[in-house]
């Protein structure tokens, strides 16, 4: 009887322990916020606190005074974008998050499981990261996605930051060019005045198959430095005549030639020897082949590839054309009926692992199979070239800076404007905000 007692008086001091553990668990818990219909709990002010707080150190940085008060906004805000963004179906897959934290290791020169012993070490939960990782990638997009919706530029404001931009990098441009003149006087003839135009013509054809211009603005240059080759040495182009500078701008670069032009002493054909202190923006196209097998419930993973490497030992050996290949067999629809061809591009427009083949493989050379999202391929790049981008790069930065100018007041007009259309109810008296 006195064993059952004990017994009974345990069970009921650990039933009250448990309840008092339960209390203060709830008591750890309590609900801060209500946002729509979801919670914000005690434990996820204090698990943000930790995060922010280790970032200000990191940053030796000062903790502000309102705190608690600022992650408590923060939570909310992040809450009501993140239910935005599940009410138009984004998500974020494991692909993005993974590769996200992995810059994260990379950056601290850390490797995956370094990263992740280091987090739990200092009490972060490995799971809890990954999600909240999610969780930012989420509120970054879907704030991308609706504050863009909101910025409307038009196409004279680009252009006017395009000019604007153009007119900080003249300034610092210097271009050394060459110059040939061929004097033309009022009194001259018709016929003169021809014979110099068609000598000028065939002077820039000469030019243009390589010939010197220097020795030729010697044999042939009436203008003011003749003697030197017609070299007129590195000018910017508020230092040049006005001649000049009302032809040369800042798309030209090394090797154009302007010209033949006519002046009030004549004929004049200019050639860009060099040019420094002006970006140009050069970017690498290719003009390549390929044939795509897709595996299907038929056709395993396995035998497409070897199907395709069958496929490459038929061409390589002679015993059948490239372009026969990918009419009977590829499953791109759009190269398929080109003999695989795609065409000149930018090789970014295209999956990682197919860009990278179509940079690193030399010309004329057939890869071994390789694996993307959309299958199996084989490549050839056929030609590669080198082609100026500067004005597309030059246009997008307009873009950007314009874009970025606007973006701060327009994200925080579509938060306020979130806020305002939610439910939202805060607990604690000391967080209240003025909008409540």
């Amino acid at each position: 009887m006195k064993l059952a007692k004990r017994l009974l008086g345990t069970m009921i001091l650990c039933s009250v322990m448990s309840q008092t553990t339960t209390a203060a668990q709830i008591q750890l818990d309590n609900i801060e916020a209500v946002v729509n219909k979801e919670l914000i709990l005690h434990s996820d002010m204090v698990n943000m606190k930790q995060e922010i707080t280790n970032r200000y150190k990191e940053n030796n940085q000062p903790i502000p005074a309102d705190f608690d008060k600022q992650i408590l906004d923060k939570l909310i805000n992040d809450k009501l974008q993140l239910q935005v963004a599940e009410a138009i179906g984004l998500r974020i897959n494991d692909v993005q998050v993974n590769q996200t934290i992995e810059s994260i290791a990379k950056k601290q020169n850390k490797t995956l499981a370094q990263l992740r012993l280091d987090l739990e070490k200092s009490g972060i939960n490995y799971n809890a990261y990954v999600d909240n990782i999610r969780d930012e990638l989420t509120i970054n997009d879907i704030r991308q996605i609706e504050v863009r919706k909101r910025i409307k530029l038009s196409d004279q404001e680009v252009e006017q930051m395009v000019d604007l931009i153009n007119q900080q990098g003249q300034q610092k441009a210097e271009f050394n060019f060459a110059h040939i003149m061929l004097q033309v006087a009022a009194k001259d003839s018709p016929e003169k005045k021809l014979a110099i135009d068609q000598k000028a013509q065939k002077l820039v054809k000469e030019i243009q198959s390589g010939a010197d211009i220097k020795k030729l603005a010697i044999q042939n240059s009436d203008g003011p430095k003749a003697k030197e080759g017609g070299d007129w040495g590195w000018r910017k182009l508020e230092t040049m005549p006005s001649l000049f500078a009302e032809k040369i701008n800042d798309d030209n670069k090394k090797g154009d030639i302007i010209g033949p032009f006519r002046s009030g002493r004549g004929v004049h054909i200019i050639k860009i020897l060099d040019t420094k202190g002006k970006q140009s923006v050069m970017n690498e196209e290719v003009n390549a082949r390929h044939i795509l097998i897709k595996p299907n419930v038929i056709l395993s993973d396995e035998k497409a590839k070897q199907l395709l490497a069958s496929l490459r030992k038929d061409i390589v050996s002679g015993k059948k054309s490239f372009a026969d290949v990918a009419k009977e067999y590829s499953q791109d629809p759009g190269s398929a009926v080109k003999g695989g061809v795609l065409g000149w591009a930018d090789p970014k427009v295209y999956v990682p692992e197919f860009r990278d083949a179509a940079l690193s493989q030399s010309i004329g050379e057939i890869s071994q199979p390789f694996r993307t999202t959309h299958g199996w391929h084989i490549l050839e790049v056929l030609e590669k070239r080198k082609s100026d981008v500067t004005k597309q790069v030059t246009k997008q930065k307009a873009y950007n800076i314009l874009f970025g100018q606007r973006f701060p007041s327009e994200a925080a007009a579509w938060i306020n404007e979130i806020r305002q259309q939610a439910y939202i109810k805060i607990n604690n008296p000391e967080y209240i905000f003025e909008e409540e």
